[in-house]
This record gives C-alpha cells, sequence and structure tokens, in this order.
C-alpha cells in the first residue's frame, strides 16, 4: 500500500494548483486522476471559451485570472485572450511539468476513509516521516493508497444537472455537445433550458449556425447586474450577446419555471410557467403579468440543458456536510467532520460568496497548503509569494454576497 504525505484527489485546475502550492514547501504530494490532467477542460464543446480574459499583468502585481500559480499566465503560456479548453488543458500539463508534480493517471478513489475506521486487512497506522499517525486510506482500481492528509479536488464537470424535472431525460446537457458544428443544421429551432453563461454560449452557437433559439430561464441573468460576477454575465458574454447577427432569431424569455418536457410525433414540447421573479427588478417587464400562465414551447429537436453541475465529492460525500445546498466547511477549508480531509475547487463557499470561478477558489491553496504545512511542522515562508501576489485570502470578511471584494 504505497503512500503520500498528502493526496489530491483530481489533477484539473483546483488538484495541481493546491499541489503546487504543497510542493513549495517540499510536502510530499501525489496526485491521483480517474483520467487525464485537464480532461474535463478537454471535454468542453469545441467552440467554448473561457469568459474571465487571460492577460500578461503579472510584472505590475497583477496576477492573470486564470492562473493557478503566482507567476504563471495562460496569456503567455498559450497567446491566447479567452483560451478553448483544450487550450487550457495544456497550460494545466505545464503547470505539471514546471512543477514536477507526481500525477498518477488512470486512478479511480472509490472510497476515502480514516485510517483509524479501517478493516482487519487494512493497517490502522500510517506511517509519515517515521512517526505514526491515523491518516487516511484510499481504495483506488489500481489498490489501496494511504496519506497524512488528503485535498478533494474532483471539480464539477463529471456530474452534470441533468434531471431538474420530469422528462429531462429527452434532452441534451451542453456538456456533452462535442462540437456545435456537429450538433446543428441551419434552420433548426431549439430551445435551451438556462439562461447563465453556459446557455447562452449554447444559444449564440446556435444562431451563428442559422438556428432559432428560445432561451427559458427562472430569473433574467441577461438583464441583472450584480456586485459578484458569480451571479451576473460576464462582459465577454454580454458583447457577444450585443454584437451578434440574427438576434431576431432569439427569444430570451425570463421568469419562467420549467416543469416538464412533453413528446409527441417527434416534436419536442417544453412546459413551463410564469414565477415571480424576486425582489430585484428586471430592466424590462416580465413576459406576463399573471403568475402562473403556462407557457409551451414546441420544436422539432431535443432541448439543451445548460442547468450547470453538481458537487462532484464521489466518495467522500458524506464527509461534506451541506446546509441549503452549500457544502460547510471550516475556515480552513477541511470538513467539519474529517479533520484532514480538505476541499478545493469550484464548490468551495464562505459567507454565502461562491468561490466558482478559478481567480476566486485559487486564492485558498495557498490556505489548505499553509494549514498542511503547520500540522507537519515545516517552514511555511515559501508561501509568502502568494501573499505578494494577492491570491492568498485568509480574512473571510470580505466575502459578503453583496459586497465581493473576493
Amino acid at each position: 500500500m504505497s503512500g503520500a504525505q498528502v493526496v489530491v484527489v483530481g489533477a484539473g485546475a483546483a488538484g495541481l494548483g493546491v499541489a503546487a502550492a504543497l510542493s513549495e514547501l517540499c510536502i510530499d504530494v501525489r496526485l491521483l486522476e480517474r483520467d487525464a490532467i485537464g480532461a474535463s477542460f478537454r471535454a468542453w464543446p469545441e467552440e467554448m471559451r473561457f469568459i474571465t480574459p487571460s492577460f500578461p499583468s503579472n510584472g505590475f502585481g497583477l496576477p492573470d485570472l486564470n492562473a493557478i500559480v503566482p507567476g504563471s499566465s495562460p496569456a503567455v503560456t498559450l497567446d491566447r485572450e479567452h483560451p478553448t479548453g483544450a487550450d487550457y488543458a495544456n497550460y494545466l500539463e505545464a503547470v505539471a511539468d514546471h512543477y514536477e508534480l507526481d500525477v498518477e493517471t488512470g486512478v479511480d478513489v472509490t472510497d476515502v476513509r480514516p485510517a483509524s475506521e479501517s478493516t482487519d486487512d487494512t493497517p490502522a497506522g500510517v506511517v509519515v516521516d517515521g512517526g505514526a499517525t491515523d491518516g487516511f486510506v484510499l481504495e483506488t482500481n489500481r489498490g489501496l493508497r494511504r496519506a497524512r492528509f488528503v485535498v478533494w479536488a474532483g471539480g464539477q464537470f463529471g456530474a452534470p444537472r441533468q434531471g431538474p424535472f420530469d422528462g429531462a431525460e429527452q434532452c441534451v446537457h451542453n456538456s456533452s455537445v462535442d462540437s456545435w458544428d456537429d450538433y446543428a443544421t441551419a434552420g433548426e429551432e431549439f430551445v435551451v433550458v438556462g439562461g447563465f453563461e453556459s446557455g447562452i454560449d449554447a444559444a449564440i452557437n446556435l444562431l451563428e449556425r442559422g438556428c432559432t433559439v428560445t432561451v427559458l430561464d427562472r430569473g433574467y441573468p441577461w438583464a441583472f447586474d450584480h456586485p459578484d460576477p458569480s451571479e451576473r454575465l460576464a462582459p465577454y458574454t454580454v458583447e457577444r450577446l450585443e454584437t451578434l447577427e440574427g438576434a431576431d432569431r432569439l427569444s430570451l424569455v425570463g421568469g419562467v419555471e420549467v416543469e416538464r418536457i412533453e413528446s409527441n410525433d417527434e416534436r419536442v414540447t417544453v412546459v413551463a410557467t410564469e414565477r415571480h421573479p424576486g425582489d430585484a427588478e428586471p430592466r424590462f417587464e416580465p413576459d406576463s403579468d399573471e403568475i402562473g400562465t403556462q407557457r409551451r414551447v414546441t420544436v422539432p429537436t431535443r432541448p439543451v440543458l445548460a442547468t450547470g453541475f453538481e458537487p462532484n465529492l464521489g466518495p467522500v460525500a458524506d464527509r461534506f456536510p451541506e446546509t441549503d445546498g452549500s457544502i460547510e466547511l471550516t475556515e480552513r477549508d477541511e470538513s467539519p467532520t474529517t479533520p484532514g480531509l480538505f476541499l478545493a475547487g469550484p464548490d468551495v463557499e464562505h459567507r454565502g460568496t461562491s468561490f466558482c470561478f478559478i481567480y476566486k477558489f485559487r486564492t485558498r491553496f495557498p490556505v489548505v497548503a499553509e494549514t498542511i504545512g503547520e500540522r507537519l511542522g515545516v517552514d511555511t515562508d515559501p508561501l509568502e509569494q502568494y501573499r505578494e501576489s494577492n491570491v492568498f485570502l485568509e480574512d473571510l470578511s470580505c466575502c459578503e454576497p453583496d459586497d465581493c471584494r473576493c
């Protein structure tokens, strides 16, 4: 049963970023990845781009928004301002090579448990640096692994939200589209369920291919302003909408709740009802003054689900309790029920603020690394470079949904 001081599960942006921070402390860290480095990004639709721009501003003390380690820049590595998923996976591979990270691919982690909960055939003591500690045992398709600490960085792309209403199985989730060129034909009619970033991206790509599109959403994400970029459309997306050719073929319908999907004679009907838009007022009036009015949209194609993703916690889901859909964490991003088990990535949330973008959740990498380093008794001064680069968020008081400065 091979072991390491720290095992990081997942070799995406979060896993590689926290592993790089740990490697700065000369901590023995191993990454276990069931597919390949950056596999989720390579699975993006071919036409999808980062909505956060990359720019080589590091020399002015302003880190690239999409970088996962201080001093690096996807803009420099890729010569792209809005990288594709495949582009970004290449950047992640470059980071792994630079830091000489130990990434073991093709490893599917099926269970993570404290060694104290081990069975008779699993040693309860995990030896790290000559000292016995309980630590963790990880079951994988390639045998048992052990570690003093575990960081779960499974991301979200592997858990698309595909069943939010009856008949959703008749839809296709946008994350499963390889290329919109192969999916759509000019003249076709589509319904997109979900009007945030991925929904508008899908709609724009369909419109560019000569299709007609109706976007349905519970709110009005294309119309509201919000101080937290996670709660509004990115300027990149808004600009694409405003300069779109064929906008007359686009209908943005807000304030509706999709209830079910019906099919008949090779046509599909999306059934939705008008709902109250909420306390905030949209920039335009709701489509109906009567709450509860039914709306039916019939198309000859499978509706596109742009309904986001669920937390992909796999075997550690029971060790991260949830309250009202938010994962409970300590202020050091540790499980409140299982000491030594940490979370990194877009599922991190504090005080109502989601750390879903890379430039947000990367600020927590050095927090996790420092916590582990202190417990192992190593010098954590090398992490000062994160503070100097303003990517070390320790003071969570800034995390207020109405005034986010994270």
